[in-house]
C-alpha cells in the first residue's frame, strides 16, 4: 500500500502532564503518501483499527494534511467521494502541529484552545514524528468540559478576563479545601493558568502592528517549571530572531510596547509585577536568540552572586505563545553547555547549601525570628525551594531537558540508581510542602505572608509529615556534595 507503515502505533497514558510526547507516544507512525487513493487509506485504517492517519510526503517527510476515520466516512456518505480519488484532495491541510519534545500539558493545552482531538508532532527540522491523540493525554483531566475552560476560550475582552482568572483561583481553593494532591493542584492552576495567559496574550497582539519575524513568549520561574501556587507574580520574557546587533535593537523597539501591555494586562487579571522587573517588557529580556545566548553564557562564565540568582529563575525557561523552537534551540544549547562550566555548577550547590534548616538540632520546629510573622516558616524560602534548587543543579548538570521539580528528581533518581522508595520520599516531601503551601495561601490570601506557617496551627498529622519533609532536605543536600562540589 503506498506510503503507509505496517504498524499501529502502541501508546501508553501519560504517567505524568510533564512527559515529553516523544516518550508518550510510542511505535511507528500511522502514514500515507499523497498519491494513496481512499479506498487504500480506508482499508489500512480498517486493518490498523486506527481513527486517524497523517499524509506524509514520501521524499521530505514532510507532514502535508490529517485525514480521520470521521472525515472520510463524512465525505463518502454525503459528499460522494470518489474512492479511487488521492487522499491529497480530501485531506484536512492547515495542520496543527507541536514538537516532538513538547510536554503532555502543553498538547493539553493546544488541544482545548483549538478543539482538535489530534495533533501532528514534528522533529526540529519539521519532519513527521508520530501523532498524539486527545484519548493519550486525559487532555485537562476533570476541567476540559468544564464552563471555566470554554468561558476562558471564548472571551474577547479584558475585563471578562480579569472575573475569570478570580474564578481560577476560588476554583483552585475550593480542590485545596478538598485535599487535592499538590501535584495535581499545580497542575489544572498551571494548565489554566496558561489557557488564560494565551488570551491575555492573543488578546493584546490583535492591537499591536508586531513585526513579521519568529518570536516566542517565554516564561521562568514557577510557571516555567509548571509549579504556579496561588501566591504567583510574573516572570517572562521575549526571544526574536535577528540577524545583526542592529536588526536586534531595531525589533526589541517594536516589541517593547506589545509587552508593556501584556504585562499590564497580566497585572490586572491578578499576576503582579515582578518587583525585580523580569518581564517582557523589559528592555534586558527582550532580546533576540543570541543575545539570549549571550547573556547565558555570562553566567555560566562568571557566576557571582547576581548570575546565580538570575540562572535560578531564567533557567527553568518554557515556552508559552509563538515560536516554540526557539525557546527549545535555547533550552538545548544550555544543556549543552552548562556541564562544561563545573565552577559554575559547584556555585550553585554552595548557594543553595546556604540554606538555613527550619528544624533545630534535636529535630523540632525552629523559626527564622521576623518580626512581623513571629513563631512561622517561610515554606518557600526554607520548604520547597532547596528541592526546586537541588532538582535545577541536577537537570544542567545532566542535560535533563525537563523543567518540572518533580521530574527532574525522577529523572535524576533513574539516571543515578537511586532506591526506588528513597525517591519517591523525595518527591513525596517536596509535594506535602507544596499542598501545606496552597493550604495557607487560601486562609490567609496572596500576600506577604501567604508562604508562612505557624506549626502550631497544622493538624497533628499535617505537621509531623511536614517535619520529616524537611528531614529529606539533608538527603538531597548531601547527594549534592558528593556529586559536584570540589574534592
Amino acid at each position: 500500500m503506498p506510503g503507509s507503515n505496517t504498524e499501529a502505533a502502541t501508546r501508553v497514558a501519560p504517567y505524568s502532564p510533564y512527559v515529553a510526547l516523544r516518550h508518550l507516544v510510542r511505535g511507528r507512525p500511522l502514514t500515507v503518501g499523497p498519491a494513496a487513493t481512499v479506498r487504500e487509506t480506508l482499508l489500512l485504517l480498517d486493518r490498523m483499527r486506527a481513527d486517524a492517519v497523517v499524509v506524509v510526503d514520501e521524499g521530505s517527510r514532510m507532514p502535508l494534511g490529517i485525514i480521520t476515520l470521521q472525515d472520510v466516512v463524512r465525505r463518502i456518505a454525503i459528499e460522494t467521494c470518489d474512492l479511487q480519488a488521492p487522499i491529497a484532495a480530501v485531506m484536512t491541510g492547515g495542520l496543527i502541529t507541536i514538537p516532538a519534545d513538547s510536554t503532555a500539558h502543553q498538547a493539553s493545552v493546544v488541544m482545548v484552545r483549538r478543539s482538535v482531538r489530534h495533533l501532528v508532532l514534528t522533529e526540529a527540522d519539521g519532519s513527521y514524528f508520530n501523532l498524539v491523540s486527545q484519548t493519550d493525554l486525559y487532555t485537562l483531566p476533570g476541567a476540559q468540559s468544564s464552563d471555566l475552560v470554554r468561558s476562558i476560550l471564548a472571551a474577547r475582552d479584558l475585563s471578562t478576563l480579569v472575573a475569570l482568572a478570580g474564578e481560577i483561583r476560588a476554583f483552585i481553593a475550593r480542590l485545596v479545601a478538598e485535599r487535592l494532591s499538590a501535584d495535581a493542584l499545580c497542575h489544572r492552576l498551571s494548565s489554566l493558568n496558561d489557557l488564560l495567559t494565551l488570551q491575555v496574550i492573543e488578546l493584546v497582539a490583535g492591537q499591536f502592528e508586531l513585526p513579521y519575524v519568529q518570536w516566542c513568549w517565554l516564561v521562568f520561574g514557577s510557571e516555567g517549571r509548571l509549579e504556579q501556587t496561588l501566591a504567583t507574580d510574573q516572570d517572562n520574557g521575549l526571544i526574536f530572531v535577528a540577524e545583526s546587533d542592529a536588526e536586534a535593537a531595531s525589533l526589541r523597539q517594536a516589541f517593547l510596547p506589545f509587552a508593556r501591555a501584556v504585562n499590564e494586562a497580566l497585572d490586572a487579571c491578578g499576576f503582579p509585577l515582578c518587583k525585580g522587573n523580569i518581564m517582557a517588557s523589559n528592555a534586558q529580556w527582550c532580546l533576540s536568540s543570541d543575545e539570549w545566548r549571550v547573556a547565558f553564557a555570562g553566567w555560566l562564565e562568571a557566576p557571582h552572586p547576581e548570575a546565580l540568582l538570575n540562572s535560578s529563575i531564567f533557567f527553568d525557561l518554557r515556552a508559552l505563545y509563538g515560536q516554540e523552537s526557539l525557546v527549545n534551540d535555547l533550552r538545548h544549547w544550555l544543556l549543552d553547555r552548562t556541564p562544561s562550566y563545573p565552577i559554575f555548577l559547584r556555585a550553585m550547590v554552595e548557594n543553595t547549601l546556604n540554606w538555613e534548616s527550619p528544624l533545630n538540632w534535636w529535630k523540632g520546629f525552629r523559626y527564622d525570628a521576623d518580626k512581623e510573622f513571629p513563631h512561622t516558616i517561610d515554606l518557600k524560602k526554607h520548604g520547597s525551594r532547596p528541592f526546586v534548587d537541588a532538582a535545577r543543579i541536577h537537570a544542567l548538570a545532566r542535560q535533563i531537558p525537563d523543567t518540572n521539580t518533580v521530574e527532574r528528581l525522577r529523572i535524576t533518581g533513574e539516571q543515578t540508581g537511586m532506591a526506588p522508595d528513597q525517591m519517591a520520599a523525595l518527591i513525596d516531601a517536596f509535594q506535602h510542602i507544596q499542598r501545606v503551601r496552597l493550604e495557607q495561601q487560601v486562609k490567609s490570601g496572596t500576600g506577604t505572608a501567604s508562604n508562612r506557617v505557624d506549626p502550631d496551627d497544622l493538624h497533628e498529622l499535617d505537621r509531623l509529615i511536614l517535619k520529616e519533609s524537611l528531614k529529606q532536605v539533608g538527603i538531597l543536600q548531601r547527594r549534592l556534595v558528593r556529586e559536584y562540589a570540589p574534592a
